[in-house]
C-alpha cells in the first residue's frame, strides 16, 4: 500500500476544505467596508463567529500534517514561503483579535471594523501569492531550498493572490446571501454577480498563463492524448460558471453558494493535474518527500480517528447555527 499516496490526498483533502470554509469567512472580511451601516456589519460578523475558529482547525491539520508525513517537503517550502506565510498568520492573528475587541468597545470600534478587514484581505492576498509561488515551482539544491528572498513575489504570483481574494469575496458574498436577512441579501445577488466575472476571468488568465510559463504543464495540458483527459475540466469549469450565473439570475441562494465552491473543486483539480505527482513543484515527489512507511501508518491511525471527530464537529456547528440571522439576535 502507499501511504504516502493515501497522506498526499489527506493533505490536500485538508486544505482543499479550508480554503473552501475558511475562505468565504475571509471574503466576508474583505467586504466589510460595504456594508451600509454598522448594523449590517454586526450581522455580517454574527454569521461567521460562531463558525470561523473551527474553519481554521483545517489549516492547522494541513501545515501540521506536511510537518509530520514530509518533514522535507516541509523543511524546503518554508524558507521559500516565509514573508508571506508570517503576513498571512499576521492576518489571521488581527482577525482573531478583532473578533474579541470589536463586540467590546463602542468608541474604537471602526479601528477594528479596519483592523477586520486588513487582516482578511492580507490572509486572503498572501494564500493566493503562495499558492502561485508552488505553481510556478521552488528551486531546490540537494535537500534544501535554493532560491532568493523574493522568488515569491513576481506578477504571477500576485495575479494569483488577487485571484484568491475575488474567489473568497465571491464565496463570501453567497454565504451573506444565505445567512442576511432577505432585505440585506438581496443586495448581494449583485455583488456576487460581479466578482464571479471577476473570478472566472482570473481562471482564465491563470489556465493560459501558467502553461506559457511552465514547459512542465504545457506538456501536460496540450500533449495528445493526455489532453483528451485534461479538456475535461475547462469544460466542467464552464457549465459550473453558467449554472452559477444561472443560480443568481435566479435568486437560489444555497445554490449559488454550491456552485461557487464547484468552480474551487474544479480549480483544485487543474492544480492536482498540473503539479501530480509533485509535492514540492516541479522538484520534489510526494514519495521523496516522505517520512518512512512506520511512521505514515502510525500517523494514519489516528488520523483515522480525529478525522472524523473533526467533520463532526464541524457539521454540528453549522447545522446549530443553520438559517438566517434576525437583527435583534447574535452571538457574541
Amino acid at each position: 500500500m502507499d501511504y504516502a499516496l493515501i497522506w498526499y490526498g489527506l493533505i490536500g483533502l485538508a486544505v482543499l476544505i479550508y480554503v473552501v470554509l475558511d475562505g468565504f469567512d475571509l471574503g466576508i472580511g474583505v467586504l466589510f467596508p460595504n456594508a451600509k451601516s454598522e448594523g449590517e456589519r454586526d450581522l455580517m460578523m454574527n454569521s461567521i463567529a460562531p463558525v470561523w475558529d473551527g474553519n481554521e482547525t483545517w489549516l492547522v491539520l494541513g501545515g501540521g500534517g506536511l510537518f509530520a508525513v514530509f518533514p522535507l517537503a516541509y523543511a524546503v517550502v518554508m524558507p521559500a514561503l516565509y514573508a508571506p506565510l508570517t503576513i498571512m498568520l499576521l492576518g489571521l492573528v488581527l482577525r482573531g483579535v478583532s473578533f474579541e475587541y470589536r463586540f467590546r468597545t463602542k468608541r474604537g470600534k471602526f479601528i477594528w471594523d479596519i483592523a477586520f478587514f486588513l487582516g482578511s484581505f492580507g490572509a486572503a492576498l498572501m494564500q493566493g501569492v503562495m499558492l502561485g509561488a508552488m505553481l510556478q515551482g521552488i528551486e531546490i539544491s540537494g535537500r534544501s531550498y535554493a532560491g532568493g528572498w523574493f522568488d515569491w513575489l513576481t506578477p504571477f504570483t500576485l495575479f494569483c493572490g488577487l485571484a484568491t481574494v475575488c474567489a473568497y469575496i465571491l464565496l463570501g458574498a453567497c454565504w451573506l446571501i444565505i445567512k442576511l436577512p432577505e432585505e440585506l441579501a438581496s443586495r448581494y445577488y449583485r455583488i456576487a454577480k460581479r466578482w464571479a466575472v471577476a473570478l472566472v476571468l482570473s481562471i482564465l488568465v491563470v489556465s493560459v498563463w501558467l502553461p506559457l510559463h511552465n514547459p512542465i504543464v504545457s506538456e501536460r495540458w496540450f500533449s495528445f492524448p493526455n489532453s483528451i483527459l485534461y479538456y475535461a475540466l475547462p469544460i466542467l469549469a464552464v457549465l459550473c460558471s453558467w449554472q452559477l450565473f444561472r443560480a443568481l439570475k435566479l435568486y437560489q441562494a444555497v445554490r449559488t453558494y454550491l456552485l461557487a465552491m464547484g468552480l474551487f473543486l474544479v480549480s483544485a483539480m487543474g492544480f492536482a493535474v498540473s503539479t501530480f505527482p509533485y509535492l514540492v513543484p516541479f522538484a520534489l515527489t510526494y514519495q521523496q518527500a516522505a517520512a518512512p512507511d512506520s511512521s505514515l501508518k502510525f500517523l494514519l491511525v489516528g488520523t483515522a480517528v480525529l478525522l472524523p471527530m473533526i467533520i463532526a464537529y464541524s457539521g454540528y456547528a453549522y447545522w446549530v447555527f443553520r438559517g438566517k440571522l434576525k437583527h435583534d439576535e447574535g452571538y457574541h
